[in-house]
């Protein structure tokens, strides 16, 4: 972790990764689009998925799954799911349909379930069953009517997740192919109306090709984790809180905002401990060596830092951070105080920890309900109510020149 003055740190510092370079997703999704299912064998031998046999996975393939499972993991499981389904729910409640009147005409709108959603499961470097609660149970919870799971390797565990989750078709496929297979479909997987959940830079450049022909949560880079702590702060937890960003994968990041360069100093020492035992330290060693500390003079300096690097996960732990909340605007979750751990977040807690990285967290929020639901407007006006709108509508045509437009508006004059 190298550490910084806050006088020192330039534009590079804030920069994008950037997806329009990897030319091979083109290549791949064009494939799928023309090969089908073919195409998705070929890509899981060719990337080190192994020889897929059946695309799908079968019910007594998921009842093995079960019996493979332990009871203790199965009940972690089920606590996050009705954890993460009961914040969905109350999030759902926040939007209702609306029926009101302007000028006396009848206008609303209707909350609407998409009808089929696809959930990216990664499943490269570790199995992740709490990604597949959280890309699910949202999905359910808002009536969407047809869920599919996508996930390469797929383990017993995120079978398991998978189906308690609610998801109606699992599939062990991955990578750019997974995406391609949802997004335009195969002989065995349905195409979906919108894609969601996190992966690596090739999964993420995939959902931008597909863009468009289906719809996708948003665009994300590798996971990250920004931490603004003082002297309040304990360095040993803010050490392991980035340690877990940096086990992601070597491409993820850890940033440490503070106010003494001794603060700097004494997480790294934690945090160079914690990697002589870590079972996970041969990636995240590399990515915490590429992290940064940056040494501020005051709360300000840290909230601009924070601001402009609009970091996926942003815990904030000083003195009274509950009073400055407000402050902060750009983020894809918020942890306030010493023991909102991020991997609560990650886990159980509620929220969900499919997020925005890379700056996306300057104009989108994380996944949750609101992206399985639509809100879609109408207007029902009678005889009556187009008098009033038929001057209006006629005079903004004629000033756009579109005397179609004015001819319908005027034709109901009467």
């Amino acid at each position: 972790m190298k550490i910084l003055d806050y006088k020192n740190i330039n534009e590079d510092f804030f920069k994008n990764i950037s997806f329009d370079t990897i030319d091979s997703v083109n290549g791949i999704i064009s494939d799928v689009k023309n090969s089908g299912d073919n195409a998705l064998f070929k890509y899981s031998r060719q990337f080190g998925d192994g020889e897929i046999k059946n695309i799908k996975v079968t019910q007594e393939e998921i009842q093995k799954a079960y019996e493979n499972v332990d009871k203790e993991s199965v009940a972690a499981i089920k606590t996050a799911i009705a954890n993460i389904g009961e914040f969905a729910k109350k999030q759902l409640s926040c939007i209702t349909n609306l029926d009101t009147c302007v000028n006396g005409l009848k206008l609303g709108h209707r909350v609407i379930p998409i009808n089929s959603a696809g959930c990216y499961i990664p499943g490269g470097n570790y199995p992740l069953p709490s990604t597949a609660v959280m890309t699910i149970v949202p999905a359910k919870t808002a009536g969407v009517k047809r869920i599919i799971a996508c996930s390469p390797r797929i383990k017993d565990v995120t079978i398991v997740a998978c189906d308690m989750a609610g998801a109606d078709e699992i599939y062990r496929v991955g990578g750019v192919q997974a995406i391609a297979a949802m997004a335009y479909g195969t002989e065995t997987i349905q195409p979906v109306d919108k894609i969601v959940g996190p992966g690596n830079k090739f999964v993420t450049a995939a959902k931008k090709q597909v863009y468009g022909d289906c719809g996708i949560d948003f665009l994300a880079g590798p996971s990250e984790v920004l931490i603004i702590a003082d002297e309040s702060a304990n360095p040993d937890f803010v050490a392991a809180d980035m340690l877990a960003q940096c086990e992601h994968d070597k491409d993820a990041r850890a940033y440490l905002v503070c106010f003494s360069e001794e603060f700097a100093k004494k997480v790294r020492e934690y945090a160079l401990k914690y990697l002589e035992t870590l079972a996970t330290a041969n990636i995240a060693s590399v990515s915490f060596e590429k992290s940064f500390a940056v040494v501020v003079d005051t709360l300000e300096q840290a909230v601009d830092i924070s601001e402009r690097r609009a970091p996926e996960h942003l815990e904030i732990c000083f003195k009274n951070a509950k009073q400055h909340i407000d402050g902060f605007k750009n983020y894809g979750s918020l942890f306030v105080g010493n023991y909102s751990a991020e991997v609560f977040g990650d886990y159980c807690a509620g929220t969900n920890h499919t997020l925005p990285t890379n700056k996306v967290a300057r104009y989108s929020g994380g996944l949750s309900v609101f992206d399985f639901v639509k809100i879609q407007t109408y207007q029902a006006a009678d005889k009556f109510n187009a008098q009033d709108m038929i001057p209006c509508a006629s005079k903004l045509a004629s000033m756009e020149g579109l005397f179609a437009h004015k001819l319908a508006s005027d034709i109901r004059h009467g």
